[in-house]
């Protein structure tokens, strides 16, 4: 994990989680590892693939992983910005 992100310099790891099977508690004990390597490394992880029950579980034990594709959510998508047009009615 480690060597990808520094040959990368991306500062992200896609994990393609598609082929995994069905959830268990192995696999969130697996990317639980694998996100903290990315982590303390300085980088993050993004889940291709993921199964809707793989992603109940790792919500159900408070992990919370970005998909591929996925904004950041503490991060605005580059090039969208907030405004509003005269007329417009109030919210």
């Amino acid at each position: 994990m480690r060597g990808l992100l520094r040959a990368s310099r991306a500062g992200a790891v896609v994990c393609d989680v598609a082929g995994l099977g069905p959830p268990c508690l192995g696999a969130v004990e697996l990317l639980a590892r694998v996100r903290l390597t990315a982590r303390r490394a300085g980088g993050r992880v993004l889940l291709r693939g993921p199964d809707p029950g793989l992603l109940a579980l790792l919500d159900l034990v408070g992990l919370r992983f970005e998909l591929e594709g996925q904004a950041e959510q503490r991060e605005p998508p580059l090039g969208v910005e907030e405004a509003v047009e005269p007329g417009d009615p109030a919210l």
